[in-house]
């Protein structure tokens, strides 16, 4: 199973991140966090790093459902998506989404499936409306 639903985009930084926004938004997730790991890392470590922002996303009813169901596993919410300058190409964005399948294989509880399988297709369309034209 992948770690990450992604894609690769060749646009600025921050249009990359306003258009996460948007194709999350448009799935019903809205944006609880935003980490911004080199700011962070600078003024923290002093470390150099590429753009690199963490949005913690959260759709209210998956949510709603997961808690329902286990109540552990909001250690496994929001779900993370990872905006990022590929290190090996600086003019292109990585965008990456947690896959909600982790939640099943981690917790192990069948009743979460279709909860699972809901923010999958989400996230996935989220993902794919950043490549479309």
């Amino acid at each position: 199973m992948d770690l990450a639903l992604s894609t690769s985009l060749h646009t600025t930084f921050d249009d990359a991140i306003e258009r996460t926004r948007e194709a999350l938004a448009a799935q019903g997730f809205g944006i609880l966090s935003d980490i911004d790991m080199r700011a962070t890392l600078e003024a923290k470590l002093g470390e150099k790093m590429e753009d690199y922002r963490i949005l913690g996303a959260c759709n209210p009813h998956l949510a709603h459902r997961a808690v329902d169901i286990d109540r552990q596993i909001g250690l496994l919410l929001p779900c993370n998506v990872v905006v990022r300058r590929d290190r090996s190409a600086l003019d292109t964005i990585v965008v990456e989404a947690m896959n909600p399948e982790l939640m099943s294989q981690v917790t192990g509880e069948p009743a979460l499936a279709p909860v699972v399988a809901d923010a999958t297709a989400r996230l996935r369309a989220a993902i794919d409306a950043l490549t479309e034209d």
